[in-house]
């Protein structure tokens, strides 16, 4: 379906996750140059050559907040950051993502696909949740993909420390897959607060970065590097997710023939759990041991 709608711009901020390369740049420069303030989550600069993206943070029209998202201590900082520095966010894109080379663990010891690409958008959700309630669209997307088409088993209670690794399809799909899940269980009690949560795939995109490695298989390596679409296409997709026919559905996956039909969809609660308890357990826990150390180092001697 085409989408023929435009987002609404004048006075609006995103918050988009890997805003500095790929689709999540080719995204940000959509918003700033339809009017929208930007606020990018990300881990390393932007490309200093980049006059655009320069002007934009000269103009404070791209606000900067920088952590490795997969560690809980430089999250918390950037996400304190941002509740004390923005006034209210219209869209989350959770964005951020990729497809590691080998078997990789979190700073909290976690599969670092599992913990980037389906816990961390949920906390970034359940923390910046106050700042979508102050915005107009109260709208999240998160990206997902293609690539669990071909999965065969799902056991949400593996993700975190899976017993091998397998490329593209193994825990990157899964925990594409988990973010929607865990999207679509969340999605109705949300929808109570007057916010909207799905999830988009971008499609096949050619994000390959000079000197980084892909974590794809030889095949699907040469066909991005020859085939796939640049980066914009996917930029479009998720634009399409938040503004365009399905900007008033909940829950859902849209990919560019509209909605999906979720495999397992019923582990989605077990995802959600699961997503739900390392966030209560570990992440607030960890923001309450900032708030007290930070209140005894204020405190009068």
């Amino acid at each position: 379906m085409k989408d023929t709608h435009t987002a609404p711009t004048a006075g609006r901020t995103a918050l988009i996750t890997g805003a500095n390369n790929g689709i999540g740049l080719e995204l940000t420069r959509r918003l700033l140059a339809e009017g929208w303030d930007v606020a990018a989550l990300i881990r390393s600069p932007f490309a200093a050559e980049d006059e655009a993206i320069s002007a934009a943070i000269r103009a404070g029209r791209l606000r900067v907040y920088t952590a490795e998202l997969t560690d809980y201590r430089q999250l918390a900082a950037a996400l304190k950051r941002i509740r004390h520095e923005e006034t209210a966010i219209d869209v989350l894109f959770n964005n951020a993502g990729g497809s590691l080379a080998e078997l990789e663990f979190s700073p909290q010891g976690r599969e670092k696909h599992y913990e980037l690409q389906t816990v961390v958008p949920y906390i970034l959700y359940r923390e910046t949740k106050e700042l979508l309630l102050r915005g107009s669209l109260k709208t999240v997307i998160g990206t997902s993909s293609n690539a669990f088409a071909y999965t065969k088993k799902f056991d949400p209670d593996k993700l975190a420390k899976p017993g091998t690794f397998k490329p593209l399809t193994g825990a990157y799909a899964d925990t594409k897959l988990a973010l929607s899940l865990w999207t679509q269980a969340l999605a109705p009690a949300e929808a109570a607060d007057g916010i909207l949560l799905r999830s988009a795939d971008p499609g096949p995109n050619n994000t390959l970065r000079k000197g980084k490695k892909s974590g794809l298989p030889l095949p699907v390596h040469y066909l991005m590097r020859f085939f796939f679409a640049p980066p914009t296409q996917g930029a479009g997709r998720l634009h399409e997710a938040a503004f365009g026919p399905y900007r008033g559905q909940t829950g859902v996956l849209i990919d560019k023939k509209g909605i999906v039909k979720l495999k397992f969809a019923d582990r989605a609660q077990a995802v959600l759990g699961n997503v739900d308890r390392i966030y209560r357990e570990e992440f607030q826990i960890l923001m309450r041991e900032n708030k007290t150390d930070a209140a005894a180092s204020a405190a009068p001697l």
